[in-house]
């Protein structure tokens, strides 16, 4: 079995055939997905899919994009929210300075707080990472400091540091479609020196599609074929890579019940 650890089945792109897009993925062998909040104000939505489907669970935060327009969400909150039996993550939160949708200073102050409902609730914290590493792994490791939390930098495509310093703070790491493109020569270099016991795989649903679906709309079904490419990156079989990112997933994921 595989776990898409992270789409985004709330969003218009699945409108219309949502449950023949779950259908697809069981289909295809992906056991279990989850579906990613990315503001707190529409978590109903998000929830309401959770429990709609026996293998999709969800999480509850708010998207770097998204931070300005929160930042009246309390950790609190957060971890009201989460203690919904469907509700297995904290997030995605992070720092995006590649499209900067919101004030550095915003999405900063989003993150920590979702570190904060992740210290509290011990659910895992997905964190979006894109052209930030050095505020990223300062935040990372100062947040540490006071006291540990789970979490997965999700979709990778940063650089070779963050993926060091996000693994020794004791966190996973998700590689998307990205991983498959043929100019993603160094994201295969750094997945195939991480520990295996720390990777997990996603689709990032509806974006990102792998090869061979790059450039049609993403779907849960695909991450067949992003783990087909981390298990030639990292050397072993595609039986292999299913057993080592489901058991990954499991151990991060620890409120999702195992089959």
């Amino acid at each position: 079995m595989l776990v898409d650890s992270h789409c985004h089945l709330d969003f218009p792109d699945f409108a219309e055939e949502r449950a023949a897009v779950v259908d697809r993925a069981h289909a295809a062998g992906v056991g279990l997905m989850v579906t990613i909040s990315t503001r707190v104000r529409r978590f109903d939505g998000v929830r309401a899919i959770a429990e709609a489907f026996d293998n999709v669970y969800c999480s509850v935060g708010t998207h770097p994009h998204n931070a300005a327009e929160e930042l009246d969400i309390t950790a609190s909150q957060l971890v009201d929210l989460s203690r919904h039996p469907k509700v297995v993550a904290i997030g995605e939160a992070g720092l995006d300075y590649f499209y900067d949708k919101s004030p550095r200073d915003a999405q900063a102050q989003g993150l920590r707080t979702h570190i904060a409902a992740a210290r509290e609730t011990g659910l895992p914290l997905v964190i979006h990472a894109r052209d930030a590493d050095a505020d990223m792994a300062a935040i990372l490791e100062n947040e540490t400091g006071k006291g540990a939390f789970p979490f997965v930098l999700h979709c990778f495509s940063s650089g070779r540091r963050l993926a060091e310093i996000g693994v020794a703070l004791g966190g996973y790491v998700s590689f998307s479609g990205i991983l498959t493109f043929k100019n993603s020569t160094e994201i295969r270099a750094i997945a195939a020196d991480l520990p295996p016991e720390r990777l997990l795989v996603e689709t990032d649903a509806p974006y990102l599609a792998p090869v061979p679906f790059r450039g049609k709309r993403n779907e849960p079904a695909h991450v067949v074929s992003t783990a087909a490419v981390l298990a030639e990156t990292i050397g072993v079989s595609r039986d292999a890579i299913a057993g080592i990112t489901t058991d990954n997933f499991f151990r991060l994921f620890s409120k999702v019940p195992r089959p």
